[in-house]
């Protein structure tokens, strides 16, 4: 058998590039088909799925909010809680101040030298220590006392590292000096001083302290306080 292809090359191009364009437009159509499909699959999540989703937490959240509100006492004892979070925070910010005492028992002079304290204040705002005292021995008395509390140190531990000492004392300024009679009818100075410390003096962070004098006689935060003899109530005129 015989056969004969009557139709042109032109022809059988023609053909061929025709099917291939049907191809072309029926694979579109499927793609937007699926792109539409997609979108819709989308909106329904985005506005029906979330939407019942955030609806459902809102009243989840509704009812256990109702069921705290109904638990008696509940705002004191959040109240107390979150001041009992902040002790902590308290407790660092707190000054030693009874170190105060480990002070006055280093730098009072002993012997006729001693001074009677009569007023003692410590501003933790200014970083000062105010201090009114009177001798019996005058201004050689308050001069002694004035030396030794120049030169007393405060020594301490960072890290288990003994730190360099820091003197108690810095920008001394005497106050109004006055002679008058004590309560046992004995003329007396009256004096006051004011003086300077490091912030480390009172810290509660730092332990291991140690204040040392001029003579190296020492108090540690074990000690309990200093003579009753070393106040006085004041004198008069």
């Amino acid at each position: 058998m015989i056969e004969v292809n009557l139709v042109p090359d032109v022809k059988l191009e023609l053909l061929k590039a025709q099917r291939q364009q049907r191809l072309v437009i029926s694979g579109s159509i499927l793609i937007a088909i699926a792109s539409v499909g997609l979108v819709v699959l989308l909106s329904v999540y985005a506005f029906g799925v979330q939407t019942v989703q955030d609806s459902l937490a809102d009243n989840s959240i509704e009812t256990e909010a109702e069921r705290l509100y109904e638990i008696e006492g509940l705002s004191k004892s959040l109240t107390l809680q979150a001041q009992l979070a902040t002790l902590t925070d308290v407790e660092a910010e707190k000054n030693i101040s009874s170190r105060l005492f480990n002070i006055l028992s280093v730098v009072i002079p002993q012997g006729s030298n001693t001074v009677d304290i009569s007023r003692l204040n410590l501003d933790t705002e200014t970083g000062t220590i105010e201090i009114e005292a009177e001798a019996a021995n005058g201004y050689e008395a308050m001069e002694v006392f004035k030396k030794t509390l120049a030169q007393t140190t405060l020594r301490y531990s960072v890290d288990e590292q003994e730190a360099e000492p820091l003197y108690i004392a810095t920008d001394i300024s005497e106050g109004e000096r006055t002679y008058r009679e004590n309560s046992d009818g004995n003329r007396v100075l009256r004096f006051s001083l004011s003086f300077v410390y490091p912030e480390e003096l009172f810290d509660s962070t730092i332990t291991n302290t140690k204040i040392v004098g001029p003579n190296q006689q020492r108090a540690t935060d074990s000690t309990q306080g200093v003579p009753k003899e070393l106040f006085t109530s004041g004198g008069t005129n």
